[in-house]
């Protein structure tokens, strides 16, 4: 006899984090997002930016918009479907659209320094190089994932 899975417990095939493509797959991927930010997010949601709460006119240059955009526009299409149930939308707007747009557009976001008409990247922050566990950064100190906390 062989197991096969219930029809409740099928998983469709999601689709993949604009960040596991490379490409021209990334490409069409950032293309189609751009779409659904310009023609469809920022027609409904796109409040008048501001130095509290910025927006910026190049948003495909900030990885991490695309990573939380792409996210979002992922969430929208699973909660917007049929399949999502009458309750699907309110739960996209509660769980997904306020949070994600809230982190976008903070005025310690992202689009922090960008104004209309004008992107200004963002510095990284320095990371030092984790030197594979030989004392913590070669000071001799020891290395703090050896350390037991408890």
């Amino acid at each position: 006899m062989t197991e096969t899975t219930p029809p409740s417990q099928e998983q469709p095939d999601a689709p993949p984090f604009i960040f596991y493509m490379d490409g021209e797959e990334y490409l069409r991927e950032l293309r189609t997002l751009t779409t659904w930010v310009s023609d469809l997010l920022l027609p409904l949601y796109g409040r008048e930016a501001t130095s509290q709460q910025p927006w910026c006119p190049r948003w495909w240059e900030h990885l991490e918009a695309i990573a939380r955009l792409h996210a979002l526009w992922l969430a929208w299409q699973e909660c917007t479907g049929a399949a999502a149930g009458a309750s699907g939308p309110s739960a996209w707007h509660r769980d997904h659209l306020g949070p994600a747009m809230a982190e976008l557009r903070s005025a310690t976001g992202p689009f922090a320094g960008c104004k209309e008409g004008g992107h200004r990247a963002k510095a990284v922050p320095a990371v030092e190089p984790y030197d594979g566990g030989n004392g913590a950064g070669g000071t001799g100190e020891p290395d703090p994932y050896e350390i037991s906390l408890w």
